[in-house]
């Protein structure tokens, strides 16, 4: 009984005392072997709606070398990851373990990205007008709200793009963005599964 006692008083301190259960590290080396240049990645957590910022910035990825993506291990070890090739052409995976591997291959023997019903509806939206877009809202041809702006506190210069993220499978979309003078423009049920780049100008 009182050896009871003692290790219900030890319990708290030996939980203490126990190292953490290790979740792993989520960074990996993204590899280019396409045959041609990767001009956008993208890394995200699976639980995230948008794609965040290009990691490559203004440099690019040349075909044969290797991009170091670096994630916090708060993160999580679930990442989806989009690449934008030189031609324009996206290629995205989808909740993949990076905890579990060091390096993802993007090339030419990787299956390509399936197509219409039940593909990939992820785009680029690029402005080619002549002011900046202030918001962009894309929801589901089946939903009656538009969710969230989707650029939050930034704008979308003219001539610069940004990487849309949809959940795989539901490839008619409605898509409205509204200019720096408050005009609205919208785009209703576009199968985004059949475009890479939607441009608004």
């Amino acid at each position: 009984m009182r050896l009871r006692a003692v290790l219900f008083l030890l319990l708290p301190w030996l939980a203490l005392a126990a190292p953490a259960v290790a979740q792993g590290d989520p960074s990996f080396n993204l590899v280019n072997r396409s045959g041609q240049p990767i001009n956008e990645i993208y890394v995200s957590p699976v639980r995230e709606p948008n794609w965040g910022r290009d990691l490559l910035g203004t440099e690019v990825l040349p075909d044969g070398r290797a991009f170091p993506v670096r994630i916090a291990s708060s993160a999580g070890c679930r990442q989806d990851v989009r690449v934008v090739y030189a031609d324009g052409r996206p290629e995205e995976r989808r909740g993949v373990d990076t905890c579990a591997i060091a390096e993802m291959v993007f090339g030419a023997a990787a299956a390509p990205a399936p197509q219409g019903a039940g593909g990939n509806p992820s785009f680029n939206l690029v402005n080619r007008g002549a002011t900046a877009i202030r918001e962009i809202y894309v929801s589901s041809a089946r939903e009656t709200h538009w969710g969230e702006d989707r650029l939050g506190a930034e704008v979308l210069p003219p001539g610069r793009h940004v990487a849309v993220r949809l959940p795989v499978g539901d490839c008619l979309n409605d898509v409205r963005v509204v200019w720096a003078d408050g005009r609205r423009e919208d785009r209703r049920q576009v199968d985004t599964c059949r475009l890479v780049n939607m441009v608004f100008q």
